[in-house]
């Protein structure tokens, strides 16, 4: 019996060993992905009507047909349109504009509140988290 619980208790402490190595040099290797975004922004619209699917699609092609912009993700659930678009061609402003003018939807620009506009790293990742602080001495390690 002794035998089996260290055979079970030492193959779990392999596999935790293993994976933690793979995250490690996962991390460690991991090339940051450049884009040449410098143009490119991310734009939110919040509808107050409830949209099915045929009508996202109208929407989306709407959405195609205005210069500027470039590609839309929507969730049904919640009624958020996001969408990526040139700055250099059309604002945010310009898109919904044209939107509403194509459609006229029952819908509202999406601001972002300064303070959140001000942080530094991704709004799920805080500078604070055990998960960031591991991966940047990780990075540091390895650089």
């Amino acid at each position: 019996m002794k035998r089996k619980i260290r055979i079970i208790i030492g193959s779990a402490l392999g596999v935790t060993l293993l994976l933690f190595g793979i995250l490690v040099f996962h991390i460690a290797t991991a090339k940051a992905i450049v884009y040449d975004n410098s143009t490119m922004q991310i734009s939110r619209i919040d509808f107050q009507e409830p949209l099915d699917s045929v009508k996202m699609k109208t929407i989306h092609r709407q959405l195609k047909s205005i210069p500027g912009f470039i590609n839309d993700s929507y969730n049904l659930e919640t009624g958020v349109l996001v969408y990526f678009h040139d700055n250099r061609i059309a604002d945010s402003q310009k898109i919904f504009n044209a939107l509403i003018r194509k459609g006229n939807y029952k819908a509202k620009r999406y601001i972002v509140p300064k303070e959140l506009a001000s942080n530094k790293v991704c709004p799920i990742t805080s500078e604070g988290s055990i998960s960031y602080a591991f991966s940047k001495e990780i990075k540091r390690i390895f650089n």
